[in-house]
């Protein structure tokens, strides 16, 4: 009985024993490897979380949340609604030109000024954010003579906020099916009809996404608050210029260096409401996101 030219082929195609012992050993090794570093990166973050909530939880009370800062001791709640206030004030000036930058980078990609964007983009999410405060400093509190304000702060913060949300804005609304798009032209709409009535309704849930991913990241920043906000152990009067502000990210800062028990207390305290914060915006993020994919499966 002959062998055909089809049997040699396939024998000469077909993998030795020793190429796959070779590719089990490297693909055991490669998940190996990776365990190993979700094990060590895993382990460090539970430490990390569990130090900041046993000592945070322990220095946490209700004089700390309704007293303000007095010299190292008091409270901090000059610096929580400095937090919410220049978080929001980020927000505020960061989400309108993120969401229109998402949308022109999507929807009219041909554009000479589409990669002018993307640059600038890439070149945000690159620069130090001590840079940014830096350049808050020299431009607002400075040369504008703003001072430590508010206003310079969450300028700042919107900086840096920006292109996350640019670039998450670009995604969302590229995932909409353009056959939905086109069955918006057909019955006769305008672009702008489509893009507001029919694209942004649809990439509403993954835009939320990046935008609370986007105020997760601004809260945890220190540097460039300390060259733009300043800091204050009073409560905001109201003034967008010419008067600092508190935030939770430097009392950590500055009371962890401090002797007294006291400061250290209120250090924990912050690093707790801080990390708090930030967990839970990570949490509803994904949450969004996940009824967003179980929204279109569904669908």
């Amino acid at each position: 009985m002959g062998v055909s030219a089809i049997d040699v082929r396939a024998a000469i195609n077909q993998p030795s024993i020793f190429r796959l012992v070779q590719r089990k050993i490297f693909n055991s090794a490669g998940w190996g490897l990776c365990g190993l570093t979700f094990l060590l990166l895993g382990s460090a973050m539970v430490w990390i979380l569990k130090m900041v909530f046993v000592r945070g939880a322990g220095a946490l009370n209700l004089k700390v949340l309704t007293h303000i800062q007095i010299g190292v001791a008091g409270g901090l709640l000059n610096a929580i609604e400095g937090t919410l206030v220049l978080g929001v004030g980020g927000l505020i000036l960061s989400v309108p030109p993120g969401i229109a930058a998402g949308i022109y980078l999507s929807e009219y990609d041909g554009g000479w000024l589409a990669p002018v964007l993307r640059f600038m983009s890439d070149v945000l999410v690159g620069v130090p954010s001590i840079v940014v405060g830096y350049f808050g400093y020299v431009t607002m509190v400075a040369t504008l003579g703003w001072g430590f304000s508010v206003a310079a702060g969450s300028i700042a913060l919107a900086m840096i906020s920006l292109p996350y949300i640019t670039r998450t804005s670009e995604v969302a609304f590229r995932q909409v099916p353009r056959t939905l798009r086109e069955a918006g032209f057909g019955l006769g709409c305008k672009p702008g009809t489509v893009i507001m009535r029919i694209c942004l309704p649809m990439a509403t849930p993954a835009i939320l996404t990046g935008v609370l991913l986007a105020l997760a990241i601004s809260v945890g920043e220190t540097a460039p608050l300390i060259y733009t906000a300043g800091w204050s152990s009073f409560l905001w009067t109201g003034h967008l210029t010419k008067e600092p502000m508190g935030y939770l990210t430097y009392a950590i800062w500055a009371m962890i260096t401090e002797p007294q028990r006291s400061a250290h207390q209120l250090a924990y305290a912050a690093a707790f409401l801080v990390t708090l914060f930030v967990l839970v915006i990570s949490v509803i993020a994904r949450v969004v996101t996940f009824r967003r994919s179980g929204w279109g499966q569904h669908a």
